[in-house]
């Protein structure tokens, strides 16, 4: 149910959006009238978040601890989320969308939902990191690894790219999550590298190749250090999350070096709702979470890549600056209902 949602206004979605929508939110009045900058203020905020809880609920908890300023959070897929907010369009409840990645952003943005963010603002990061519209902007970085069982496999024996994996000796020996919201970015990077017809057949012969799937990224992480599967495919920050809890764990991850979709470098990110009334609230929001204070949790909890000058990612990782991302433009991520369809034709989704 859950990804027929994503990005596919049916009759499906219709039911399903009417049945999501918070209870907790007045109906949204019309969009503010049109001029420089973010229109409106409020004390309370209504977040649409494709983040975890247990991800960003402690940030902003801190949030209104400090300014005061209610936050009532709408949890969800981010696939979901975006499509409720496309069915909802101009009468969404919510002020901000905070998504897994940048697809999710891209898609509404496409629909011209988002208002334009200032400059000043979307100076806080680099250019890469945010949209080319000026629309949404990114708060953390993550980049593609592949996570591998330290004692069945040598990193000098993981293949050169991602393609190498649909050869026989990785028969039934790796796993992915088709259903999560990066690895359909990562599916749609590759299609804007390499074409449909080529992500169409490393998707056929990974499924042929006896590819395990699981329900996300976590469970595939906990799958390679127990030896279930060898090799996984995810985002870094999983492992590192993980060994806080099991420090023993035998897993390491890999980064790509070779500017391929399997050296993707992806945001999570926000943009607020043109009808918002609470505009000005919502920017406020944003600046917190690209403070160095909002930066700093996300480097400490949740292991991911800092996006502002001043705060450094953790020491294990590799500098942001030396990840050999593939020169894709992450607005041009807002493709996912058509990697949907070829996971569709795959029999992945």
């Amino acid at each position: 149910m859950r990804l027929r949602l994503a990005f596919i206004l049916t009759t499906l979605l219709i039911v399903a959006a009417a049945c999501t929508q918070p209870q907790d939110t007045q109906t949204q009045a019309s969009p503010p009238p049109p001029g420089s900058g973010l229109q409106g203020e409020a004390e309370s905020l209504t977040i649409y978040s494709g983040r975890g809880e247990d991800l960003v609920g402690p940030i902003f908890e801190k949030f209104q601890t400090e300014t005061g300023i209610t936050l009532n959070v709408k949890y969800g897929d981010t696939a979901e989320l975006a499509a409720l907010i496309l069915e909802e369009g101009s009468n969404s409840p919510a002020d901000l969308f905070f998504a897994q990645d940048a697809g999710g952003l891209g898609a509404i943005a496409k629909e011209d939902l988002f208002v334009d963010l200032p400059s000043d603002l979307l100076e806080l990061v680099p250019e890469a990191f945010s949209a080319n519209n000026g629309q949404w902007v990114g708060i953390s970085g993550r980049s593609r690894v592949v996570v591998y069982n330290t004692k069945s496999v040598k990193e000098a024996d993981l293949p050169a790219s991602i393609d190498g994996f649909t050869d026989e000796r990785w028969k039934g020996r790796v796993g992915w999550s088709p259903t999560n919201g990066s690895f359909q970015s990562f599916v749609t990077a590759y299609r804007k590298l390499k074409g449909d017809a080529a992500a169409r057949d490393w998707l056929n012969a990974m499924k042929v190749n006896d590819t395990k799937v699981y329900e996300g990224n976590s469970p595939i992480v906990k799958a390679v250090g127990a030896g279930e599967i060898h090799v996984g495919l995810v985002n870094h920050y999983y492992l590192l999350n993980i060994r806080k809890d099991e420090p023993g764990i035998t897993a390491a991850n890999h980064f790509y070096s070779n500017g391929g979709p399997e050296a993707l470098v992806n945001v999570a990110g926000t943009g607020i709702l043109k009808s918002s009334r609470a505009q000005k609230t919502a920017g406020e929001l944003i600046r917190f979470l690209l403070s160095s204070e909002g930066q700093e949790y996300f480097v400490q909890e949740t292991s991911e890549y800092p996006l502002i000058e001043g705060v450094e990612p953790l020491p294990t990782l590799p500098a942001l600056s030396e990840l050999d991302s593939p020169d894709i433009d992450l607005s041009d991520l807002d493709d996912l209902e058509g990697t949907l369809e070829l996971l569709r034709q795959a029999g992945l989704i």
